[in-house]
This record gives structure tokens, sequence and C-alpha cells, in this order.
């Protein structure tokens, strides 16, 4: 395996070590030997925050295997770095690279609250969930200071209108305080994702999200203050944490998770060389066996794009890791009950300042 990156180097503070072309792009500029004036690369990179007008914020999700009817996601890119986000490929749509740029070049949609304020009043809208996240993590780092997702939640509380968040980060406890209020009217359902309970894992693979621990913190406070919440064990990597499903799923349900899912890992266009550049550098001892475990989980790709098998994959290996979650979910009494979000209790608020005649 030749490294993609041209000075071979693995930075610890990254998932992805290297900026794949962007398939839209004719373009690219390329480092080809790491010598005098080109030291610059060397350099460790810094966060880039790109403020956005977008004109839109809700998408209607058509795929019918991934439970969930309509998205809105305040952020493009993550700075959480995870090497195997399938949202690294909706990137170059913005101009950027699937790889380092998607990690360290934010879009931020700073008028994301009065898009979705907009998208409530329409007289078209019938209540449906929407889910938080859909595409990247809404609470990453920058979320701390923009507050953007808070505001959102905000407004779905206003409307009465229901909403589900997944996030890798621990800071959706700052905003326990509307998750308690939108739960009081079935309005919430609050995720928690955890690929692992082993820090050294998550460290090189998803290298900026929250640790473990405070993960299960989150779970555990959401539970303790009457907030309907879950774990998403995803995505699973063969070789590297399917066998940690048992302790992920006990630990969350201890903490009070009432639902699990789970993805088996699918690396779609450009996040298949992404990932098996990060895979060779990060575990060269069994980097060989992981992508031959991936492949047999799709066919004989790492990618797979067939509805309804993209997600848990297909095979005797995929087959095993469905088993071992259906058995955990029961053992460990997870996804006994269903219960729909409330779309009943939606106002449609419009003219919020009385006329001045």
């Amino acid at each position: 395996m030749i490294s993609q990156r041209a000075d071979g180097r693995f930075d610890k503070g990254r998932g992805a070590q290297f900026n794949p072309q962007n398939r839209f792009l004719k373009g690219a500029y390329i480092q080809e030997h790491v010598e005098a004036i080109d030291d610059w690369e060397r350099e460790d990179r810094k966060t880039e925050y790109i403020y956005d007008d977008s004109k839109t914020l809700v998408n209607e999700v058509k795929s019918p295997d991934v439970g969930m009817l309509y998205s809105a996601n305040p952020y493009q890119g993550c700075e959480h770095g995870c090497v195997y986000c399938y949202a690294r490929n909706s990137h170059e749509y913005w101009g950027y690279s699937a790889g380092l740029d998607f990690e360290s070049r934010i879009v931020v949609k700073k008028n994301a609250p009065a898009l979705l304020r907009k998208f409530f009043e329409n007289k078209k809208w019938t209540p449906a969930p929407i889910s938080l996240s859909g595409n990247t993590d809404c609470y990453q780092p920058i979320e701390r200071k923009m507050r953007i997702t808070r505001k959102l939640l905000e407004i779905c509380l206003e409307f009465r209108n229901p909403v589900g968040v997944l996030s890798k980060n621990a800071l959706m406890l700052r905003d326990i305080d509307i998750f308690q209020e939108l739960a009081k009217h079935n309005l919430i359902r609050v995720y928690s994702s955890i690929t692992s309970l082993d820090e050294n894992l998550r460290l090189k693979m998803e290298p900026r999200t929250a640790s473990y621990r405070s993960r299960l913190k989150v779970l555990e406070t959401m539970a303790i203050n009457g907030i309907p919440t879950g774990v998403m064990n995803a995505p699973i990597v063969p070789g590297l944490n399917d066998n940690h499903m048992h302790d992920v799923l006990k630990a969350a349900s201890e903490a009070g998770a009432q639902w699990a899912g789970y993805t088996v890992v699918r690396l779609n266009g450009a996040i298949g060389g992404i990932f098996e550049d990060w895979l060779f550098k990060a575990f060269p001892d069994r980097a060989e066996k992981v992508w031959n475990l991936i492949s047999a989980c799709h066919e004989g790709h790492v990618n797979d794009s067939r509805f309804g098998n993209r997600m848990v994959g297909d095979g005797k290996f995929a087959e095993l890791i469905r088993d071992q979650f259906h058995l955990y979910c029961r053992k460990f009494g997870l996804n006994q009950t269903t219960k729909e979000l409330n779309t009943e209790a939606f106002r449609r608020i419009q003219n919020r300042q009385l006329p001045l005649f």
C-alpha cells in the first residue's frame, strides 16, 4: 500500500490523511516533493469556517432505508473527522475535497433558524419529524459558539414540530432544558452515536469526537430527565469494532437507552480511497484482513448503493453481525417498545407582530 500523502506521515489529529481530487473539478493542486517551497504542506491544518446564506435547509429524504423522512443540517463538513463518514462525498458539491477539506473547511449556515421558521410557516407543510444531523453532526465544535442547533430546537418547540437528534458530541447536554420541554409533548428522540468503548480506537477513527464515557453520560442524563434516548452502534467496521457490539449495547442499556441501531460500514465514492489510506497507516498489521472483511459484506466490493443492503450488508459475516445485534438487543432490553413522535401538536405561527393599524 503506497501512502496517498506525499510525506507518508500519519496525522493523529485528523481522520483523513490527504485531500483526494474532487470529481467535479478539472484541476487540482498536488504536492510531489517534500522539499523547499513545498514544506508549507506539512504544517498542521487549521479549521476554517465559511459562513453561508443558504436558500434552503429542510430536505426530503427519499431513500427508503435510512429511517428518516426529512433532514436539516446547519453545518456542512464536520470537524469531528470520522474517517468513515458517508457525508464526506457531499462536500464535493461545495467545491471542496472529501478528505481533509471535509473536516477542516466547515460551511456554517448562519441563516438556518430563519429558514426553518419560514419552512414551518408555509401552509403546504404537513407536520412530520425532522432529523438534525441527517448528514453532518449538528453538535460539532463550532456549535458551542454559533448555537444554531439550539435555535433550531427552540423553533421546533415553538411550532411543536417533532425532531430527532443524533450526535457524537456531549454538547447536547447544554440543551437539556429544551429537550425536556420537547419531551413533555412527545416531540423528541435523542440518539448518541457510540462505535466502541475502546478509546485508542476512537482517537484514530473519530479523532475529534467526545470520549465514549462522555457519550454514555449523555444517554444517562437524558434518561434521568425523561428524554427518550437511544444509541447508534454505527458503523460496524469488521475486524475493528464488530466484536465490541456486546459491550456497547450493554453499557448503553445500563445508561438508560431504550432503542438501538447499527449499520455496516460502506465506502462509497471518495471515501474508499480515504479509508484505505487511513487503514493501512493506522492498522498496518490487520489492514488487509479488515479490507477483505468489509468487501465480504458487500459482495466483494467496499461500496454498495443498493437500498436495503447498503446499510447492513449481506453475506455470512453481515448475517453474523445482524444476528448478534438482535441477540444483544433482546438480552439488554433494547428496541422492546415503539412510540411514534407526536405530529398532532403542531401549531402554525404567523404574523407574530401585531399590525400597526
